[in-house]
């Protein structure tokens, strides 16, 4: 349908949704399209509104980017486009691209990373492969959503150098995929609103390629003329009000139709973009397959934090476990509250079960299994004995405690008010520990834990995240060897939340000043030496690797990194590397090193891959708020492959003159 074809008071219900969840369809006059929850896999609400329908329960996005696995992302994304497909769903509201600035936000686990490259990067993939398998993506939240704290009406506060490198850059990245849509942010951005900021939809539509609807965050819009002349599309869901207001401000004269004849324009072609990406599609995969590519997925994202030889385990060793607050084993769905973050992005899991002394046992493992406590000290389910747990402990070879947080204290809405674990979580690591060194933490959480309580209390410590559809059987498959873990952390793990660059930052009720400027993540801690408990990049294997032969090709304004990475064990493994670019002399301020480039490569045991990166000159330039664009300063800079931020292995300068590189 043409826009011409609606009248004044149609195109401006058709800015403003039919419901919850619908574009206006005018009694089947216009095509629409469905939307739906989250970043975790399909949520949509039963018929009757007693509450959500089931769906495959993936890892957190936090996860899938601890897997720095493409290949992995495309899985994952293609998946959760055969749930849309199942589900009647035409948009996913993800996925989300926001920076992880402060650990306390409590929707981290929603995101991908504290690096803008890395978190641009999946999402680019995530999205082509959503699409390409016929669901559209709605790529968020634009920009500057890093706390959740008063988020509706607080002002990130951002210098512009620090908005184009940082905070806009995954959303830069992300749209040369083409994301059929993009959602605002609820928060204001420099006292703009985040739905009428049309200083920055002006670059993401000018600058980079952006030709989807801007859709509002749920109940984002306060003026609608006004969100609409700054070239927001789509408000949702509807309000009454905000129709009236808008009508009235029409006939005032407030916003003309050629302004609004923009937004329709705009919603018109989402749907009919979506209705295209939908025809001649069929399932990938049956919903069985999806379910082991949620368990493959979260296999990948597991990240071994430290191990002192107890992992993995081996055959004949007897166990016990306890699990606190993010227990180990339930029969009923609504676990799954602990076993991922709470909000929008919850979804009710289709495996009830959650069993991982089980798991273990079936790979011939005994197990003495105490149920949980919560933070009350109170008992869950099976009910834990703490003193039957200590006397467990002391009797096996190797003592497992499972601990975390979950959706109670990670979710939409409210931020976490510290980084420990609860006390009665850290006083049964400390209980049992003492009596059995062997003690492996096994932590479900979204984002860092201050272990400094007891990290060195124990041997070995399993980051396993939010894990989705069968992580008991993922956690159990990394713990014994059955599965090499090859994640690696996406953010910074700090000592204690006071490391980080933003606690003493400026906040009140108003206004979060972002006085840290481009030194988010580790930017800052390897810029100004500060130790921390786990680097940018750290994950451990069961194999051995090292680093040789790195060699640079050039070619005027391209560069080619060649390297090769050695499996020196028995065991074959992943091994992920990362590519940084240090400028050495610059004449405006860089942070020490910054993520351009990297690969996930398995290596077979006893031999040698090697891995290739190609850079160009993007990934040499800065903000120059001089010239208000994108420069390459004429200079030295440094190639650092690296396994980790904090762990370089090899390093070649080069030399940038107008344009030119060559190898020094």
């Amino acid at each position: 349908m043409k826009i011409n074809q609606l009248t004044v008071e149609e195109k401006l219900r058709l800015l403003c949704g039919k419901d919850a969840w619908q574009t206006c369809d005018f009694n089947g006059k216009l095509p629409f399209v469905k939307v739906t929850d989250a970043s975790m896999g399909v949520r949509t609400a039963k018929d009757d509104g007693s509450g959500d329908k089931p769906s495959v329960s993936y890892p957190s996005a936090q996860m899938l980017a601890n897997t720095w696995n493409l290949q992995t992302v495309r899985a994952y994304a293609e998946c959760v486009a055969d749930d849309c497909l199942d589900y009647g769903a035409d948009i996913l509201l993800g996925p989300g691209v926001n920076i992880k600035r402060n650990p306390l936000c409590g929707r981290n686990f929603e995101y991908y990373s504290e690096d803008p490259y890395l978190a641009g990067t999946i999402a680019r993939e995530y999205i082509a492969a959503m699409q390409q398998e016929g669901a559209g993506a709605c790529l968020k939240h634009f920009c500057c959503n890093n706390l959740e704290y008063n988020r509706k009406l607080q002002s990130s506060e951002v210098d512009e150098r620090t908005l184009r490198e940082i905070y806009y850059k995954p959303f830069e990245i992300a749209c040369e995929a083409k994301p059929v849509s993009l959602m605002c942010s609820y928060n204001k951005i420099n006292g703009v609103q985040g739905s009428e900021y049309k200083k920055g939809f002006t670059v993401l539509r000018e600058e980079y390629g952006f030709d989807g609807a801007v859709i509002s965050d749920w109940d984002a819009v306060y003026d609608r003329a006004k969100a609409a002349k700054a070239g927001l599309d789509l408000e949702m869901p509807f309000s009454q009000s905000n129709y009236d207001k808008l009508l009235e401000d029409y006939k005032a004269g407030k916003i003309t139709e050629a302004e609004i004849d923009a937004c329709a324009h705009r919603v018109l072609d989402m749907v009919a973009r979506c209705k295209e990406l939908q025809k001649g599609k069929t399932r990938k995969r049956i919903r069985e397959d999806r379910i082991n590519v949620s368990r493959e997925a979260a296999e990948e994202g597991i990240v071994l934090l430290k191990n002192e030889g107890v992992l993995p385990l081996k055959k004949g060793q007897s166990l016990s476990a306890c699990g606190i607050y993010g227990a180990p084993y339930s029969a009923n769905s609504d676990y799954s509250r602990y076993l991922s973050g709470g909000g929008s992005s919850r979804v009710v899991r289709l495996t009830k079960e959650f069993d991982i002394p089980e798991a273990l046992r079936k790979q011939g493992f005994t197990v003495l299994f105490n149920g949980g406590f919560d933070d009350n000290g109170i008992n869950n389910w099976v009910g834990m004995n703490p003193r039957e747990a200590i006397g467990n402990a002391a009797e096996s070879d190797v003592n497992i405690v499972f601990a975390g947080t979950g959706g109670e204290i990670e979710h939409e809405g409210n931020d976490r008010k510290h980084m420990r674990l609860s006390d009665v979580q850290e006083r049964a690591i400390l209980d049992t520990a003492a009596v059995n060194p062997n003690t492996v933490v096994v932590l479900f959480a979204g984002a860092p834990i201050d272990m400094s309580a007891w990290i060195n209390e124990v041997a070995a410590v399993v980051w396993a995240g939010f894990p989705g559809e069968r992580g008991d059987e993922a956690v159990a498959n990394v713990l014994t060897g059955k599965v090499n873990p090859s994640g690696k952390l996406t953010e910074t793990f700090p000592l204690c939340y006071e490391d980080s660059p933003v606690a003493n930052g400026y906040l009140d009720g108003a206004v979060t000043r972002y006085e840290e400027g481009l030194d988010v993540g580790y930017r800052y801690y390897d810029t100004y030496n500060v130790p921390v408990l786990f680097p940018f990049g750290h994950g451990l294997s069961y194999s051995t690797f090292e680093y040789k032969n790195l060699v640079l090709k050039t070619a005027d304004d391209k560069l080619e990194v060649n390297f090769e990475i050695e499996n020196v064990s028995a065991i074959d493994g992943k091994e992920v590397s990362q590519i940084y670019v240090r400028a050495v002399s610059s004449y405006v301020y860089r942070p020490y090193k910054e993520l351009k480039s990297f690969a996930k490569t398995l290596v077979k045991a006893g031999k040698k891959e090697k891995v290739t990166a190609k850079l160009n000159l993007r990934a040499f330039e800065y903000w120059s708020v001089g010239h208000d664009r994108w420069e390459v300063e004429d200079g030295i800079y440094e190639i650092v492959v690296a396994a980790s931020v904090a762990d370089e292995k090899l390093k070649i300068k080069i030399k940038i003159k107008d344009g030119k590189i060559t190898v020094l």
